[in-house]
């Protein structure tokens, strides 16, 4: 995969690194580690800007979230209403994760999408607890600019070494994935107490 992806970013630059970052955030798992260090090892080159680069996959992270994000806040609701019982989900766990993003929506963006794993998804939940709209496009764009600062910068810098990053990135997913398990199960177990109560 990852040799399909260098290919489509040697042949259309900054273009495939725009449609690539768009359809990360778009929860379709492309991982950024494998897209914008190799644009930004084509900056060292001089065959990009550096600066260009960032601000392409920045905006189109904001652009895939948005995406995700219309589809958690029109389709999430009714999805759940209907099939939520089958994965045990209902309407009372809509209001908690509303008023989860109605309180803690910017630090719980932010936050995630400076994280592996979390950052491809963020976007489904915060749109099915009704964050609102303004407010999650910025914080989803502050937190994408930093991550992707860093990562064309060691591409640039790390040069034809930049597959480094994917393993050294490789745990900090692996535990971020184990956290965003682990905060699903405390929530439904948490549910469960309080109904029961």
């Amino acid at each position: 995969m990852s040799d399909a992806l260098i290919a489509f970013i040697e042949q259309f630059g900054l273009l495939a690194v725009f449609i690539l970052s768009a359809l990360e955030s778009a929860c379709i798992p492309i991982p950024s580690e494998l897209v914008v260090p190799p644009a930004g090892f084509m900056a060292a080159q001089g065959a990009l800007s550096l600066t260009a680069v960032v601000i392409a996959a920045t905006l189109a992270n904001t652009l895939g979230s948005w995406i995700a994000y219309t589809v958690g806040r029109r389709g999430g609701r009714p999805l759940i209403a209907r099939y939520g019982r089958y994965v045990r989900l209902n309407e009372s766990h809509l209001d908690q994760a509303e008023h989860w993003f109605a309180r803690h929506g910017e630090a719980t963006v932010f936050i995630a999408r400076l994280l592996p794993a979390f950052r491809t998804f963020i976007s489904l939940p915060a749109g099915i607890g009704r964050m609102p709209l303004g407010r999650f496009l910025i914080y989803s764009l502050l937190g994408a600019l930093p991550w992707n600062l860093a990562l064309a910068v060691a591409g640039y810098e790390l040069g034809v070494h930049w597959d480094v990053i994917a393993v050294y990135l490789k745990p900090v997913s692996m535990i971020a994935a184990a956290a965003l398990t682990a905060a699903i199960v405390w929530w439904f177990i948490r549910g469960q107490r309080r109904r029961r109560a």
